[in-house]
């Protein structure tokens, strides 16, 4: 697999223990269990990780600044909503945290149904959710690499706004990347004029080329101003050391997630998304597709990346993820439970062989 795909775990970052199978210990949020995950990150290889965000979730940036205090190559991909945050003050935050860690920010934009009326939000039909975070990623980004800014758009407006420090350049980096997900047709069109990096939930990889496909005729057709939009893939990797082990405990982990209804499972699922709803979809096309993607999970609630699995061992995962880098995908967010073993078994025995 290429050496310019960049490897990246998950941290739940809930209130609530035993986060998809996760192992229910005492003080599994506190600020010393969460740094353990962080520095295992930065020991065992990967680049950093996706923090999870929502209301009745600590706040995710509280977090990431947090850990990124406590490690020294971590980068934190923050989830955050448009609508929990002002634009000017969503792009000082992240400026100041940016330059306060040497440039280890990332932003993974989410603009699906969230607890709105619990902090104050209202945003309207799909039209007007999406047509907001498409002016707030604008804005923000004219915010950090333009002085003396004044905009003035349907839901947000500056006038001769600087921010301070400013984002400084490394490299092609002007910026921290914006991640961003959503699979209906308002979603793609602004992950075609406005993201950095579309991240897929694990489906087949018929229908990652499809979307790929779309994406970069949506990018010409809506005269893209941006670089060339990249792309990640958002899944769990269930790796042990045999194949047959790892779909022993695969089956053992949806049998018991059938026993519990799903309990600890369902976190993406207040309102099914077009994309969520694709993957809950799949395990009607069967229990496996393509080598080793399992999607009976979703039978049972899954919801995101806990929707489809791939399974087994470290070799058999590696060749999956590197179809999917054969398509274009140069960004991996992986995560399996207990996390913080897994962090330190995958990135051990996984990521050797992606970077082969």
């Amino acid at each position: 697999m290429s050496n310019s795909s960049e490897f990246l775990w998950y941290i739940p970052n809930d209130v609530k223990a035993g986060h998809r199978g996760d192992s229910a210990v005492e003080n599994h949020n506190s600020l010393d269990t969460l740094t353990s995950h962080a520095r295992a990150l930065e020991e065992h290889g990967w680049k950093g990780a996706l923090i999870g965000t929502g209301w009745g979730r600590p706040d995710t940036f509280t977090v990431a600044a947090s850990l990124a205090a406590r490690t020294t190559t971590f980068e934190p991909l923050i989830a955050i909503r448009p609508g929990y945050w002002r634009p000017a003050n969503f792009a000082s935050a992240a400026a100041t945290l940016d330059h306060l860690t040497g440039g280890r920010v990332r932003i993974n934009i989410v603009s699906g149904k969230d607890n709105l009326s619990a902090y104050g939000d209202s945003e309207g039909d799909q039209a007007h959710r999406y047509a907001r975070t498409k002016e707030f990623m604008r804005l923000v980004r004219r915010l950090w690499t333009e002085d003396n800014v004044t905009f003035a758009g349907e839901n947000f407006r500056v006038a001769e706004s600087t921010v301070v420090p400013r984002i400084q350049v490394r490299g092609d980096r002007r910026h921290p990347k914006f991640y961003f997900g959503g699979a209906s047709e308002a979603a793609e069109r602004v992950a075609a004029t406005e993201a950095d990096v579309q991240l897929f939930w694990g489906e087949p990889l018929d229908g990652v080329r499809e979307r790929i496909d779309r994406l970069k005729a949506l990018s010409r057709e809506l005269d893209r101003d941006l670089p060339p939009l990249e792309f990640g893939l958002r899944i769990t990797t269930l790796v042990r050391d045999t194949t047959k082990q790892a779909w022993t405990d695969a089956e053992a982990k949806v049998a018991e997630m059938a026993r519990s209804k799903g309990s600890g499972w369902h976190d993406h699922q207040r309102a099914l998304a077009v994309g969520q709803q694709r993957l809950l979809d799949l395990h009607e096309r069967g229990d496996v597709l393509d080598d080793n993607l399992y999607t009976a999970p979703g039978k049972f609630g899954g919801g995101g990346a806990g929707t489809t699995w791939l399974v087994g061992s470290a070799e058999d995962v590696a060749r999956s993820l590197r179809k999917y880098q054969d398509l274009g995908i140069t960004h991996f967010v992986l995560s399996d439970t207990p996390y913080l073993s897994e962090i330190k078994r995958q990135g051990d025995q996984l990521l050797p062989l992606l970077r082969g």
